[in-house]
């Protein structure tokens, strides 16, 4: 069956399926008629065979000078049987041989038998009952109209069997093809993508499980699209990003080749050209990290583990301690544990601590708490503007006045993966004196118990 078509094979198995249920109903019926045919013709002779046990058909003399016609019984065969295997039959009439079973009526062993012979090419049900006299009075009945009964029979079941078998394959055939043509549908939509790469959505029709299907194709032909979208945009913010620092990076490297060993330039000033070039490849190395980082957009936490989130917060606050000069930093933390990736978890935390270190003024206080999952950091610089708001958590997005600033515009972004990759969530407000307040929400518990309960409670 694999090289059929699924419609072919649905007819095929409809047809098979049919064929089974009416070969075992005509197989029923058959053998409960026959049964019944049988037992009528056995009940019909007892009572023959009963009645004229006590006649005059009891009486070997009189039996043999009687022709079979006269005893209105044209059906039957009649005969008498001794003990010793004689057998007397009505005049002009071949008795039929006597089995074991007559011999024991006669003998006075048996009441009666019951059995099926064959005899001049026929089929004969006998019956042998005692008579008075001691003798066996055998009735035997021919068989041929019950066997003809159960071939037309055999023959209407077989006509109906073929013909439901027919219908069933037909009617397979129309079902299949029916209910197969939403999988067409998404067959032929598959083809189309795959050929033209053009992620149009299919029609969908119904509320049944292959509409349900049409619904997830389109579903994933919408997050396919929307990914392909993020990395056309990804691709194009990263070359415009790029552009700037390579081609800043290329002029001063073509500057120090044009003034090889030092003739034109004077020291202070090759100090200050090298100083400017390792900024820009820093620069450089940092927006490449970021985009690695953000090229994993759909990837989930690798290394999962039951995190500290107060450990994660009061490392990061001491590494922004050492690069934020003068800066303060206020801490109040609460203990939390998250199920995720620590490494990710540490970016994210350490990416909010840089962008308040970014845009403190010197002396400034960075307040940073960690109350039951919420990771808060508040700055107090400028703040942010309403405008920008809603955008400080998308890729490349620089605030006018972030400009002339160092940074990528990537940082905040991957605050945002790392809290939508472990179930969390992101927010952007204003601190207290108008700084910047941004949040980071993260799903979890006081202990290891609680942390790994929400999982499954999220789910």
């Amino acid at each position: 069956m694999t090289g059929l078509s699924l419609r072919a094979r649905v007819a095929l198995l409809a047809a098979a399926a049919v064929g089974i249920a009416v070969a075992l109903a005509a197989g029923a019926a058959y053998v409960t008629l026959r049964h019944e045919l049988v037992h009528q013709v056995d009940a019909s002779l007892v009572a023959r065979a009963r009645g004229a046990a006590t006649g005059p058909l009891g009486d070997p003399s009189l039996l043999s000078r009687i022709p079979a016609a006269a005893l209105g019984a044209a059906d039957v065969r009649i005969a008498l049987v001794r003990s010793d295997g004689l057998s007397i039959g009505a005049f002009g009439e071949t008795a039929l041989p006597p089995g074991r079973g007559e011999l024991q009526v006669a003998a006075g062993r048996r009441d009666r038998s019951l059995r099926t012979t064959s005899f001049n090419g026929q089929r004969y049900r006998v019956v042998a009952v005692r008579t008075p006299n001691g003798y066996a009075l055998v009735v035997a009945r021919s068989l041929a109209e019950s066997e003809r009964v159960l071939r037309r029979l055999t023959f209407v079941l077989l006509a109906v069997g073929l013909v439901g078998i027919v219908v069933a394959a037909s009617a397979g055939m129309a079902v299949a093809r029916a209910g197969l043509a939403p999988v067409e549908r998404l067959t032929a939509a598959a083809e189309h993508v795959a050929r033209t790469e053009e992620l149009e959505p299919i029609e969908v029709r119904g509320d049944d499980e292959l509409a349900r299907l049409a619904l997830a194709f389109n579903a994933m032909l919408a997050a396919l699209a929307d990914s392909r979208d993020r990395q056309r945009r990804l691709v194009a913010d990263a070359g415009h990003e790029l552009r700037t620092p390579l081609t800043s990076l290329r002029t001063n490297l073509d500057l120090l080749a044009q003034t090889d060993g030092g003739a034109g330039l004077s020291p202070e000033d090759r100090r200050q050209l090298l100083s400017d070039v390792r900024g820009q490849v820093v620069e450089l190395s940092g927006l490449v990290t970021d985009l690695v980082e953000l090229a994993r957009d759909n990837a989930r936490p690798e290394e999962i583990s039951d995190v500290d989130l107060v450990v994660v917060v009061q490392d990061a606050v001491e590494r922004a301690r050492r690069r934020g000069g003068g800066l303060r930093f206020e801490v109040d933390v609460q203990p939390w544990v998250v199920r995720g990736d620590r490494r990710l978890l540490e970016r994210a935390v350490t990416n909010l601590l840089d962008n308040a270190t970014k845009w403190s003024p010197p002396n400034a206080t960075v307040r940073v708490a960690l109350h039951d999952g919420l990771v808060s950091v508040a700055d107090e610089g400028p703040g942010i503007s309403d405008q920008d708001r809603p955008h400080v958590f998308d890729r490349f997005y620089r605030a006018a006045d972030a400009r002339t600033l160092p940074g990528s515009g990537l940082g905040l972004a991957i605050v945002r993966q790392v809290a939508e990759q472990h179930g969390g969530a992101v927010d952007a407000g204003t601190a207290y004196g108008g700084g910047a307040l941004l949040t980071l929400r993260l799903p979890g518990g006081p202990d290891r118990q609680a942390a790994e309960l929400e999982p499954a409670r999220n789910g």
